[in-house]
């Protein structure tokens, strides 16, 4: 007992690191919140042939997403109306759209969706964040394997952010984010 007592603060530590190792989530975590330029300097980079995407606007001008790179960071969404954890999220995109549009361009891509179906959701719950539906092939770098997926790209292509998840998209966490990469 008395081997317990004068080591506690050692197995405690045992204990703590065994956590971060055997569960990588964990582990993925504590490296978000303490190496975040860490991994901005290993993201990758898209390359031009991936910007190549023409762009039905839904709710404003058509455009090819290459003519969005070198502007502004590019807020990049794949989601559909049949898919509830897009629509989850729309409102945090739209008010994080509302506050950051003067610093980022918004690319929302509704993926397998009737055209109609889409003007009838912006038009019902009064979005007004630019939604488009991708006119040619999307590169298979950003072709999303769940929906929803976002990226943050900066000026140069480098992919800032990516989650394969509905997220709160106006949390401080993001926007902190977004004024330590705008700086």
């Amino acid at each position: 007992m008395t081997f317990f007592k004068k080591n506690v603060l050692y197995l405690i530590v045992i204990a703590l690191v065994a956590v971060v190792f055997l569960f990588p989530s964990v582990q993925t975590k504590l490296k978000e919140l303490f190496l975040p330029v860490a991994a901005i300097e290993s993201a990758v980079t898209l390359q031009d042939e991936d910007y190549d995407v023409q762009l039905k606007g839904i709710n404003v001008p058509s455009t090819n997403l290459k003519n969005l790179k070198g502007n502004k960071l590019v807020f990049l969404n794949f989601w559909g109306t049949w898919c509830a954890p897009c629509r989850e999220e729309w409102p945090t995109i739209q008010n994080l759209y509302e506050a950051r549009k003067d610093k980022i361009d918004f690319v929302l891509i509704a993926m397998q969706d009737k055209e109609e179906d889409v003007v009838k959701f912006m038009k019902e719950k009064g979005y007004t964040a630019p939604v488009y539906i991708a006119q040619s092939p999307v590169s298979k770098n950003i072709l999303p394997k769940s929906f929803p997926t976002t990226f943050l790209l900066d000026k140069n292509g480098r992919i800032l952010l990516k989650e394969d998840a509905s997220k709160d998209w106006n949390s401080k966490s993001v926007n902190d984010f977004i004024d330590n990469v705008t700086q």
